[in-house]
């Protein structure tokens, strides 16, 4: 939690003039009861009536200072909690963004979602608070101790009392609900989660007609999140009562006190009122500074979790090459003996995969489900980095470039195809933001997008809907394919990208990038073996591993992995006819 009050760092002149104003106002309120005994010993008793006007003004003069004090401090805090939520927005936005997909999948997205959204929001009420009251409950609580004092000194030994009482209830709870509130959020992210799940896969819910399971698995996350909240409650509760029945009871001495020294003649009437003001000062203050730290348990454990994302550095490193040498280069993608492991417990994703690819081959990848297809092809923009080996583009290692550089030239078209709110044309500039119309209408036709794309009434002016909901499956494979057309790629990587396209169009498609530029490579994960049959060279995919590599002619007849995938779409009497 500390590490991120660096950024309060541009607002320090709002966090010193907040707490300022705040005890100015506090300075205001001790000052008034002293006031109120003179009004009382002095002008009531002698019935003076323009004395009580005189100090009857004095204290709405005071009011009005204090009110004036309380929305300039209102002002700074605010303007300093909003700056400050912001930038751990944005540094947190940021830090996210580095985070390599290994990350990204250790975290969650839900997790994630939340510490940008609820986290910060209860960091920015806890900083705001702190800044108003932080110093101005205790500078009160002391400051009316000490006023005590000056009124009557054995009357005042209440308070001496009274407050570390006070303090020991308060600050026990404090650290009693600091872990609890951390859990109150984690058990908040798998609320998230199962919203999130349930959200995105409403279709599938109500097609296997679950929705009873599902409502009974969110029902038992949100009453594990009511438990926790209650319980933490129940004890953060504990703190309004006690501190009422302390305080109150230090009033009921102090009465009992008060009226014996009055009927002593030690002390006057004025002066007893003056000392219950200040227990009720205190009262009241404690009340604020109860609330203030439920609510500052609640920001620490929040900017713990935030803290959390900002120490995770990116287990990527930069590479510091920033030019591709694709002239005078070949090869354009080498893998070496490489070995993947997505986590240091689980077992290889990829094992010892070798080949290369030539300028302007196509290279076909094809194998059952979860042999390694996807996991093979995201190493190649460096995605993930590979445990063992070393994958090359261009001749050099992926980790020499910086990512940008080569990501650059690599045209990506990932496994599930997704959009982004805006018009057809706005996702298509992410590709190349100037790019002609031209140069649209060109990836548009090679991508057989064109024709659907026509027939909108606002053609690409179209507004796309989040994650492309107004669009069909097919429609929006074709869109993320000539997104990826539209960077001029050297390498492009179409990742099962055809799978909700026709056999005709997957054809079309498939001969159109045939006619792009001479030096393209291309890299065609399917698990059609009519998509890549036409390939300079097929992978075959097993468990990891390539069991076989070559011409379709060449694995038609010596591997038998890839017989059995092309013949269970392709009967063996219709090919041999």
């Amino acid at each position: 939690m500390k590490s991120l009050l660096v950024y309060l760092k541009e607002y320090k002149k709002e966090s010193y003039l907040a707490p300022l104003f705040k005890m100015l106002e506090a300075t205001f309120e001790l000052i008034v009861p002293l006031v109120m005994a003179r009004v009382i010993d002095v002008g009531i008793r002698n019935s003076d009536v323009p004395y009580i006007i005189k100090m009857c003004l004095v204290l709405v003069a005071f009011g009005i200072c204090g009110l004036a004090s309380s929305i300039t401090a209102q002002y700074f805090a605010a303007k300093a909690a909003t700056g400050f939520a912001t930038k751990v927005r944005h540094v947190l936005f940021s830090k996210i963004q580095e985070f390599t997909y290994s990350q990204l999948d250790k975290f969650g997205t839900d997790t994630l979602v939340t510490r940008m959204t609820s986290d910060i929001n209860q960091l920015q009420s806890g900083v705001n608070l702190a800044l108003r009251l932080f110093l101005r409950s205790p500078f009160i609580v002391f400051g009316a101790m000490i006023m005590a004092f000056t009124v009557d000194s054995k009357s005042a030994m209440i308070f001496v009392v009274t407050i570390p009482v006070l303090a020991v209830v308060v600050f026990g709870i404090m650290l009693t609900t600091i872990p609890l509130y951390a859990k109150v959020q984690s058990n908040l992210d798998k609320i998230m989660t199962s919203t999130r799940e349930n959200l995105c896969g409403v279709r599938v819910i109500r097609a296997f007609n679950i929705e009873k399971k599902e409502k009974q698995k969110f029902e038992a996350n949100n009453e594990k999140l009511n438990s926790s909240q209650q319980f933490v409650g129940r004890i953060s509760g504990l703190m309004n009562p006690l501190t009422y029945v302390i305080v109150n009871l230090a009033t009921v001495y102090l009465l009992y006190k008060g009226a014996i020294r009055i009927d002593k003649g030690v002390l006057t009437s004025g002066q007893l009122i003056a000392l219950l003001n200040y227990m009720s000062q205190i009262l009241i203050e404690l009340i604020k500074l109860a609330n203030l730290i439920i609510q500052l348990t609640k920001a620490v454990a929040c900017g713990n979790r935030i803290e959390d994302i900002l120490k995770e550095e990116p287990n990527m490193k930069e590479g510091s090459v920033e030019q591709i040498d694709s002239d005078n280069e070949e090869i354009a993608v080498e893998f070496k003996h490489v070995s993947l492991r997505y986590d240091e417990e689980a077992g290889l994703a990829l094992e010892d995969i070798s080949f290369s690819a030539k300028k302007g081959q196509t290279i076909g990848i094809i194998g059952g489900t979860g042999s390694g297809k996807s996991s093979l092809v995201n190493l190649i923009p460096r995605f993930y980095d590979v445990n063992e080996g070393s994958v090359n583009v261009f001749g050099n290692d992926v980790k020499e470039y910086k990512s940008s550089i080569l990501r650059e030239k690599i045209g990506m078209v990932l496994q599930k195809a997704e959009l982004f709110a805006g018009t057809i044309e706005e996702n298509l500039r992410w590709g190349n933001q100037n790019a002609t119309k031209d140069d649209i209408e060109r990836a548009l036709d090679i991508s057989q997008a064109k024709e659907y794309v026509q027939a909108k009434k606002d053609n690409i002016k179209y507004f796309v809907e989040q994650n492309g909901r107004n669009l069909s499956g097919g429609q929006k494979q074709r869109l993320t394919i000539a997104r990826a057309l539209m960077k001029n790629p050297e390498i492009l990587i179409l990742d099962d990208s055809a799978s909700a396209l026709d056999f005709a169009t997957d054809a079309k498609l498939r001969m159109a990038i045939k006619t792009l530029k001479n030096n393209l490579t291309t890299f065609i994960v399917s698990q059609r073996a009519a998509s890549v049959q036409y390939a300079d060279l097929i992978l075959v995919l097993d468990d990891g591993k390539i069991v076989g590599q070559g011409t379709h002619d060449e694995l038609i007849k010596t591997n038998e992995i890839y017989q059995e995938i092309y013949y269970s779409q392709f009967p063996k009497e219709e090919v041999d006819g």
